[in-house]
């Protein structure tokens, strides 16, 4: 078991971290399905590489998925208007309903098409290597490090959005920058785990922190416990019971969200 656990596991170590802190900022922004646009928009260049018959894990692959979220990063941060009668998220879910019908689409016309479109949405993590983790691992570290140096102004435009615009900040280019990088995250991330995974990981750690604490390092470190103890009881639970490893995670987390929220109301009540 540990040889074949060994690697998906550490994947589940190393990775969600950068995932819950991401996560923080969609959940604040209001944007909640951005994630699961961006991912479908990088699968989507995924689709178009096996349409071409290129391989997967070449980074030629890599940069048509990464140039389809970078569209998407532009288009999102061009519709993130201070004011506007049609809601950003409304845009996200188009973007997403296009994005995955046009995968639909092309995948139909490869002969491992049905194979695929199930690998886009739960992925399977049980089969990523330790060149999948290093290289994801890395890209997180460049992109923590971009996010660490630039966090007054990136906090600014998430966390205190109408004090950004009335400091002159341009916000539509911060926003851009920030969907950039979330772009090379999930873009790196959605290969390895699917499109579902990354939508889970990106959101449920992050509701889990925001029910039980208010402040950002608080709730981190209760989206990192959250993010660990799901994704490695997922895939004990995948192998204990030969599920898909995707699903068998994302239930996990499900279960997870149930039981924080049941001790989120049983604290307010307390408190009441």
């Amino acid at each position: 078991m540990w040889d074949v656990m060994f690697w998906p596991v550490v994947a589940c170590v190393l990775l969600p971290w950068l995932l819950v802190y991401l996560g923080l900022h969609v959940v604040r922004r209001g944007i909640i399905f951005i994630d699961i646009a961006m991912a479908q928009m990088a699968s989507l260049g995924i689709c178009v590489a096996v349409l071409l018959h290129l391989n997967l894990e070449s980074w030629t692959t890599f940069f048509i998925a990464l140039g389809f979220t970078l569209v998407g990063a532009a288009i999102f941060s061009v519709t993130g208007k201070r004011a506007s009668p049609i809601p950003q998220e409304a845009v996200i879910g188009i973007g997403y309903v296009v994005a995955a019908a046009a995968a639909v689409l092309l995948l139909s016309r490869a002969a491992e098409g049905d194979e695929e479109i199930k690998n886009m949405l739960v992925g399977n993590i049980l089969l990523v290597s330790p060149t999948d983790v290093w290289k994801c691992f890395a890209l997180f570290a460049l992109v923590a490090a971009v996010h660490f140096a630039l966090r007054r102004s990136i906090l600014l435009v998430s966390f205190e959005r109408e004090t950004a615009y009335d400091r002159g900040f341009r916000v539509r280019w911060w926003d851009f920058l920030f969907y950039a990088l979330f772009g090379l995250v999930v873009t790196s991330f959605v290969r390895i785990a699917g499109v579902l995974l990354v939508f889970t990981y990106l959101i449920v750690p992050a509701v889990c922190g925001i029910s039980l604490a208010t402040s950002l390092g608080k709730r981190l470190l209760i989206g990192w416990a959250i993010a660990l103890v799901g994704g490695v009881a997922g895939l004990f639970f995948s192998f204990r019971w030969d599920l898909p490893s995707g699903a068998a995670i994302v239930c996990t987390f499900g279960v997870l969200l149930i039981l924080v929220s049941l001790v989120g109301a049983f604290r307010r009540s307390a408190r009441a």
